[in-house]
């Protein structure tokens, strides 16, 4: 009798977690939405990616407000921020920090870049050259950045939120693949709707500031990430998961008519991500398990920087997307 009564108590506390951590992702959404109108794709994927522990990459033409969406997030957040803006010139000193010599000591002392933060806005990052990007990828992948002869922890919560713009190339450098890799999710930003982009003039036809309060702190950060973590997950769904990767790296075209259209496939790293990320979708959605849509919906964002086009998709005019989708068709659904 005692087994039985305990059981549903804890039930009931896990829906209680689930519900609170959903309400607090939505009074972030709430805050940001007061500066962004729309994007609804992007501020969850931003989010989920908080959640989640990852990186997030936006690309979007420019005038879309991906730094201003950044931004409201950091100020909706109680965390370091720091934006940088990357150019042709910027050195990884300029990122990271250097060794500076002290006169009164005559010691080398180690002076921190603007990396050392929590929220870190990369404007524009395709802008800086490979070594910057290097140093960079130390601090993505292993939180912690490398000066002289030490090494220093990256302060957490930590987070790199990235941002591209897919048509103007003069003057870029393009990101490679390991570092592409990094990021939990590449987030295509889209076009408002004609009543989104009537609102948006309505709101800051007329400049003006538009404050935001804080709603969300690093251990409220680390409570919603060990719910997320919580999220129950059928084994068919796990084993979806792990053959809509996977798919991505077969090589049969006589079987798979997508594979023809992939050079190379996804990495195992990926099947973590869209494991991950699917949890935290959930979570949105205030449920403590998950269901096949809720990986369908994550899966563009973690796969297309990560699936590399063949000759042949190119020169059918395919895009990844197009590609992701033909696996999301393929793939049976559980």
């Amino acid at each position: 009798m005692e087994t039985q009564q305990t059981q549903p108590r804890a039930s009931e506390q896990f829906s209680a977690r689930i519900e609170d951590a959903s309400k607090t992702l939505g009074r972030v959404r709430d805050q940001i939405g007061k500066r962004i109108v729309g994007q609804r794709a992007m501020i969850d994927g931003m989010l989920i990616g908080i959640v989640a522990g990852g990186h997030v990459l936006l690309e979007g033409v420019p005038g879309l407000a991906k730094t201003m969406a950044i931004k409201a997030l950091a100020e909706a957040i109680d965390a370091g921020f720091q934006r940088i803006q990357f150019t042709p010139d910027l050195l990884p000193a300029d990122l990271v920090g250097t060794m500076i010599y002290r006169q009164q000591t005559g010691e080398f002392v180690a002076r921190k870049g603007p990396v050392f933060s929590n929220v870190i806005l990369a404007d524009e990052i395709n802008r800086a050259p490979a070594k910057v990007q290097s140093a960079l990828l130390e601090a993505m992948e292993e939180r912690q950045v490398t000066i002289g002869d030490t090494t220093f922890a990256l302060p957490e919560p930590f987070f790199v939120l990235a941002t591209q713009n897919p048509i103007e190339q003069e003057g870029t450098y393009p990101l490679p693949e390991a570092q592409l890799d990094r990021f939990l999710l590449k987030l295509t930003v889209q076009y408002p709707t004609p009543e989104e982009e009537l609102a948006i003039l309505r709101r800051v036809g007329v400049e003006h500031d538009i404050p935001l309060r804080t709603v969300l702190n690093a251990a409220e950060i680390r409570r919603v990430r060990e719910t997320a973590s919580m999220v129950t997950v059928d084994e068919r769904i796990e084993d979806y998961i792990v053959r809509l990767v996977t798919s991505s790296r077969e090589q049969n075209k006589n079987v798979h008519t997508y594979s023809r259209y992939i050079e190379f496939g996804a990495s195992p790293r990926a099947t973590i991500y869209l494991y991950r990320a699917a949890k935290v979708r959930a979570l949105f959605e205030g449920r403590h398990y998950l269901v096949p849509e809720d990986v369908k919906a994550v899966a563009p964002a973690v796969l297309r920087h990560r699936i590399i086009l063949s000759y042949e998709a190119e020169s059918e005019e395919l895009t990844e997307d197009d590609v992701v989708n033909y696996l999301l068709s393929a793939i049976a659904v559980p």
